[in-house]
């Protein structure tokens, strides 16, 4: 069985991969932020550290954990294999999602900061001559757990549902026209580990592959929970291509299960039972 490290392992995707890898793995180990690691081989490492909600006000601390601290363990740590996560968001705008089209950033633009300190963290890992050294580039990714404990911050989404419950009234800034690729955390976990073990690439969409509307989230929470849903007047479209995921489909020919991954809109009732149980347990 094999020994894994997982970095950021307090997160909601590093939380989730080490229950995950748990009954999988001889040994999973996921230190504490700044804990020293352990002396030795670090077996496969899976590099979870990153800022998502609150890169705008911490530049420097998203630097540091996107790029940084990632090229620390590159120069100092001996490992079997370094899988590196990175986010789809940097193809915003992008004519073409194949992990070999280029992708553009403007660096004078401050909302970019998050997908230019990924792509620097991403070059720094492809710069490598170890084929064993991947990205993994990950959509938008729900769960149960996402928002936190409190269940207010986190992602898009997480905020969307914690309204939903909290308020019965959620206010999008985009039109019900934006559309986003969503991805459980469940086949995240999945996805990661099969690229860390079995990899060819060296570079990994995981993603659903479709897009979902606002208006299809909109209408499941009308729906599931009554809540009142608005899009903000005059708010603008933000709509990301569709996600290639040739290739993270290719990784699982032969497996079982196959790469299908979960809908979002299927699963929205159960996240929103579980954004109610962490509302309670916020309050308790």
């Amino acid at each position: 069985m094999n020994h894994f490290t997982v970095l950021g392992g307090g997160g909601f995707i590093g939380s989730n991969l080490v229950r995950h890898l748990a009954p999988r793995a001889a040994r999973v180990d996921a230190p504490r932020r700044d804990e020293p690691l352990k002396p030795g081989n670090l077996g496969h490492v899976i590099y979870c550290i990153g800022l998502t909600a609150d890169f705008r006000e911490r530049p420097v601390a998203t630097m540091q954990a996107h790029v940084a601290k990632a090229a620390e363990i590159l120069r100092t740590a001996r490992f079997e294999s370094f899988l590196y996560l990175s986010s789809t968001r940097v193809y915003g705008g992008a004519k073409s999602t194949a992990e070999t089209s280029p992708v553009e950033v403007d660096p004078t633009a401050p909302d970019q900061l998050y997908n230019i300190s990924k792509l620097a963290g991403e070059a720094l890992c492809l710069a490598l001559p170890n084929p064993r050294v991947r990205v993994a580039r990950l959509s938008n990714v729900f769960g149960s757990g996402m928002g936190g404990k409190s269940g207010a911050t986190g992602s898009f989404l997480a905020s969307v549902l914690h309204d939903a419950v909290e308020k019965r009234f959620v206010e999008f800034h985009t039109s019900l026209a934006s559309a986003k690729d969503y991805i459980s955390v469940a086949d995240v976990v999945r996805a990661l580990e099969r690229i860390a073990l079995e990899g060819e690439e060296r570079l990994y969409n995981v993603a659903s592959g479709r897009n979902v509307t606002h208006k299809e989230i909109a209408e499941a929470l009308r729906r599931v929970c009554g809540t009142t849903v608005v899009a903000r007047p005059g708010a603008p479209t933000t709509a990301y291509p569709e996600i290639a995921t040739g290739r993270i489909a290719a990784l699982f020919e032969g497996a079982k299960p196959k790469w299908a991954p979960a809908d979002l809109i299927e699963n929205l009732p159960a996240l929103i039972t579980g954004n109610r149980s962490t509302s309670v347990a916020g309050a308790a």
